[in-house]
């Protein structure tokens, strides 16, 4: 199994009536590595991810900022794709691309988007991959979109990620053929569904010639922080730390995006975070002497 430097962020509900810039700037300041926009222009009081993303970056200094994950039926790629570039260039390239189906299909239809539809995905990596690839003459006729450019680009000074938020097999395969990175919600996906997610997506990587080490895997923490609960990722900090290693060391999960209240963001970020990072480091020395294929188990959180 693969073992990444690990990477903590913060996904961010775009909620107009909340600090979002400020907490932003928190979590650049408090050393977080990702920031993460969820895209859902179809709900009322919610700011524009893009807009958002690019004033994050603005009043920031190192943290990456991406779409947690851009809704696709609302973001024709080609346009996403120059947004994205643009970021990454002027901020001296920290912005990815992270891509959605919509989470609510009803949303996109009741904001003047279609359904997503099979087949749309990957069409829009390829729109995208050739509007940042700033070559002349190029065009893309596919089933879902259409790209005629005689000058595209800008192109971003590097290969900017495309993480893919996905959870069913078609989609996962297609993580696994072109993605970058895959993001997933822990409420989607649950610990009990990662084994299964993560054998398809090395197996599709694998058939077409990639090397399934080559992709990250990243988990939208959706939880809480207190010292008066107790389930998976709703718990002290210290059931949080059990946990987030267990996921890193037994799952491969290597980037974290904190979902929580953003007044628990400093305890996740100071605490949480380099606590994992020195109990992951350990049981990673530990599994070296351990049979091939053998991972940790799910234990009880320590209390």
């Amino acid at each position: 199994m693969t073992r990444r430097q690990l990477r903590f962020g913060l996904s961010l509900g775009p909620d107009c009536a909340e600090p979002l810039i400020r907490t932003a700037q928190d979590a650049d300041r408090f050393g977080l590595d990702l920031l993460g926009v969820r895209d859902e222009p179809y709900r009322r009081g919610t700011a524009d991810a893009l807009t958002l993303l690019a004033s994050a970056l603005a009043v920031t200094s190192r943290i990456r900022v991406l779409p947690a994950v851009a809704c696709l039926p609302l973001r024709p790629p080609a346009a996403l794709a120059k947004a994205i570039a643009t970021m990454d260039r002027f901020s001296g390239g920290r912005a990815e691309l992270g891509l959605g189906a919509g989470a609510s299909a009803a949303g996109v239809e009741a904001f003047g988007g279609r359904r997503p539809v099979a087949g749309a995905l990957e069409e829009a990596v390829q729109v995208v991959r050739l509007q940042w690839s700033d070559q002349g003459g190029l065009t893309f006729g596919g089933t879902h979109y259409r790209f005629a450019a005689p000058q595209a680009g800008p192109a971003p000074e590097r290969q900017i990620p495309v993480w893919l938020g996905t959870d069913g097999p078609r989609g996962l395969d297609l993580t696994g053929r072109v993605a970058d990175g895959w993001l997933a919600r822990s409420a989607r996906v649950p610990p009990k569904g990662l084994a299964e997610a993560r054998r398809r997506i090395d197996a599709a990587a694998a058939r077409v010639g990639r090397d399934p080490a080559d992709i990250r895997r990243g988990y939208v923490l959706e939880g809480t922080i207190a010292r008066d609960s107790r389930g998976f990722l709703h718990g002290p900090p210290r059931q949080w730390v059990h946990e987030l290693s267990e996921l890193a060391v037994g799952h491969g999960i290597d980037t974290f995006l904190f979902a929580g209240a953003p007044e628990h963001l400093a305890v996740f970020a100071l605490e949480i975070v380099p606590s994992v990072r020195e109990q992951t480091a350990r049981e990673r020395t530990g599994a070296r002497g351990r049979a091939p294929g053998h991972a940790p188990g799910h234990t009880p959180a320590a209390r």
